[in-house]
């Protein structure tokens, strides 16, 4: 205020410039965006001290003096009616020292300890009394930024306190009159926000401060002005605080603390820099780094948990950037031998970024690493899975809350299924006699509005509950087979039990999709060659057991379908070496092969086994015990079995294809006659005979 032009206001909207001399008192107001209003220039009889500008107001204050009262004057230029601006006297003994300007609202902070909130139209709102004597004042969007003397400090400190108000519908305080940290000997020169919304505070020493929501709103310090000085007396005035793109926006001084007005300054751009150690490594280049994006990322969290807008995009960059970071610096501790520095790193990880680091170490040869980076992302697959229930749980009880017990929303698609069923219902009960074709279509219809006197009722896919008569089916088995259980629609009841099914599906699904959360994480290590005989033996027993606990029924067609010699028992039996049973037949391992030739024995040792789990665990053991040698003859044992199998396999289909040839030459006028895939070209009569037997079979 000493000085004779000066400015009153620089912020992202605009500049407020201050002319007090002899020749001119007045003050000017320029808009960045000369869309948003047109430059002003305002007489200041009253002694304008201090001044506030948004993007819908300017906001002056005076103070008191023998005549007249401390004074608050609104320029409203956004106001849609003819009136622009309004005018508060503050009561006697009363002077304003701190104003801002928020969404909608203007504070102004009085020389009796008040606050005083004002609509933008003028309207006064609440009062409240501050702690100590106010020292300065920020608003941003609908958040009020306080600070104020809480007593004297010791030996050249400054004892500060700040409050953090949300002015929205919901009013909450966020900080409650913490100390406002400080450089030793230092005192605050500029209080504002960050075009994001988060609150910041430079001291007199140059150290730029930011409140860090998600460390329990603690102050983090992001920047030193000094380091960019080149003088001793230069200084850097600040200005604004962008987030994204990270940008300190200030107006260096030299020889001095305050900028001149004329010529206009140019605003330089800062970069941030958080004071980490062994900045000048590549460790600690990679750690500020890393941090930085943190602290710097963490106002969309804040803006998605108050309802505002951000691009989702920035977000996914953001994530991206941090985890390259976390697998660089997981790569260099890798290096260095720091293996248990890896799994902290991993820890912060997400879970894609986990399974490269399992993949890394195992390329890298570090099995004892991939093992615990493996148990790590199973822990982190368990705590995703259960969040994901616990939000789906959450959701599910706030629409039932909403909406009512009577329609709540926990049908899939489909928010008018139960009224559809209850009509189909009493329909199906007013017409026992008629039929009625059901239309499926892919959305909005009912797939149980069948009546239930049909027998054929259309498969319902795509995880639908059944209900059939012949007692309680899962109605969360995906079934396979094309002939799926119908579903019937027999009285009211049926809208209850579908309603009751369908609440408890939603929550099986969300447990079915957590378990694949769990489970489709977990990557084994690529263990490089040789590969050892314990990891190998695991293998290959697990491969084992899963191919004989498999159905044994291509097997057994394959006997019978040998024993038959003459294809003519009815036309429903398929040949013996059919090409849906050659696929289905697997060869059999050197454990099976082994089992087989000794169950006897193990039978005989063991005479109460009687369940065929007891008998292939005790197998499996034994076969355990064999020498490695032992086991390979028997692996090689089996797959010679299989290729003289395979060999047999095809000269009995050859001796078959011409016993059919022999038997088509001379009976051609048979029905019933099962053709071979290659054959020599029939006769008209031959294919006459054929048509119409296929015309006898439609």
């Amino acid at each position: 205020m000493h000085l004779t032009h000066r400015f009153m206001v620089w912020n992202s909207v605009g500049i407020i410039r201050c002319y007090n001399d002899e020749q001119d008192n007045a003050i000017d107001v320029e808009f960045h965006d000369t869309s948003i209003h047109h430059a002003t220039h305002l007489s200041n009889t009253l002694n304008y001290t201090v001044a506030d500008l948004s993007y819908e107001a300017i906001l002056l204050a005076c103070e008191s003096t023998d005549e007249l009262a401390s004074k608050l004057h609104c320029l409203h230029f956004s106001s849609w009616d003819s009136s622009k601006e309004w005018l508060v006297d503050m009561p006697q003994n009363e002077d304003i020292e701190a104003i801002c300007l928020g969404l909608g609202w203007a504070a102004a902070a009085t020389s009796a300890m008040l606050l005083r909130l004002f609509t933008i139209g003028g309207v006064q709102k609440e009062i409240f009394s501050l702690p100590g004597p106010i020292v300065s004042m920020a608003g941003h969007g609908e958040q009020l930024f306080i600070v104020y003397h809480r007593g004297a400090g010791f030996d050249g400190d400054q004892c500060l306190g700040v409050q953090l108000l949300e002015l929205g519908k919901k009013k909450k305080q966020i900080l409650h009159g913490d100390p406002l940290p400080l450089t030793r000997k230092s005192y605050l020169v500029w209080v504002g926000f960050s075009a994001e919304g988060t609150p910041c505070y430079v001291d007199s020493e140059g150290i730029v401060r930011m409140l860090n929501r998600v460390l329990g709103n603690t102050w983090t310090p992001i920047c030193n002005t000094r380091e960019h000085c080149k003088g001793k007396s230069d200084h850097y005035w600040v200005v604004g605080i962008h987030e994204n793109p990270q940008q300190l926006r200030c107006i260096p001084c030299k020889g001095s603390r305050f900028p001149p007005t004329l010529p206009r300054p140019a605003v330089a751009i800062l970069s941030f820099k958080l004071p980490y150690c062994q900045i000048a490594t590549e460790k600690g280049q990679m750690e500020e780094q890393f941090w930085r994006s943190i602290m710097f990322h963490n106002h969309l969290d804040y803006l998605a948990k108050n309802g505002y807008e951000y691009e989702e995009s920035t977000k996914n960059q953001a994530i991206k950037e941090q985890q390259e970071l976390l697998m660089k610096m997981l790569a260099l501790s890798c290096k260095l031998d720091r293996e248990f520095r890896c799994v902290e790193l991993a820890d912060l990880m997400t879970q894609n970024a986990v399974n490269l680091a399992i993949k890394y170490a195992s390329r890298s040869r570090r099995l004892i690493l991939a093992q615990r980076l493996s148990e790590l992302a199973v822990e982190k697959a368990a705590e995703l899975a259960a969040t994901q229930v616990e939000e789906e749980e959450e959701e599910d009880f706030r629409k039932e809350l909403n909406a009512g017990y009577s329609n709540a929303a926990t049908e899939w698609s489909q928010p008018r299924l139960r009224n559809q069923v209850e009509e189909d219902a009493e329909d199906t009960r007013e017409s026992d006699d008629k039929e009625e074709e059901p239309e499926l279509h892919n959305h909005g219809q009912n797939p149980f509005s069948k009546s239930a006197n049909s027998a054929d009722v259309p498969a319902i896919k795509s995880g639908a509950v059944t209900c059939s008569n012949q007692g309680r089916v899962n109605p969360f088995k995906v079934s396979t087979n094309s002939k799926e259980p119908s579903t019937s629609v027999n009285s009211a009841r049926s809208s209850n039990i579908l309603d009751n099914m369908n609440k408890s599906s939603k929550k099986s699904a969300a447990l079915n999709r957590a378990i694949n959360n769990e489970k489709s994480p977990v990557i084994k290590p690529l263990v490089p060659k040789p590969k050892s005989k314990q990891y190998s033996l695991c293998l290959f027993l697990q491969a084992s057991a899963a191919s004989y606990f498999q159905k044994r029924t291509s097997q057994t067609d394959k006997t019978e379908d040998v024993k038959e010699e003459h294809p003519k028992k009815s036309s429903s039996e398929t040949p013996a070496m059919s090409p849906q049973n050659t696929e289905n037949q697997r060869p059999k391992t050197g454990f099976q092969m082994w089992l087989e030739e000794n169950r006897s024995s193990i039978l005989s040792d063991n005479p109460d086994f009687s369940d065929e789990a007891d008998i292939i665990k005790e197998g499996m053991m034994r076969f355990r015990v064999l020498s490695a040698e032992e086991r390979k003859a028997w692996a090689s044992k089996a797959k010679g079995g299989t290729t003289s199998d395979g060999a047999e396999a095809k000269k009995r289909k050859h001796v078959v294809d011409e016993s059919y040839e022999t038997e088509n030459e001379k009976e051609k006028a048979k029905e019933n006659l099962n053709l071979p895939k290659k054959q020599k070209p029939l006769d008209l009569s031959t294919n006459q005979k054929l048509s119409a037997f296929a015309f006898k079979q439609e």
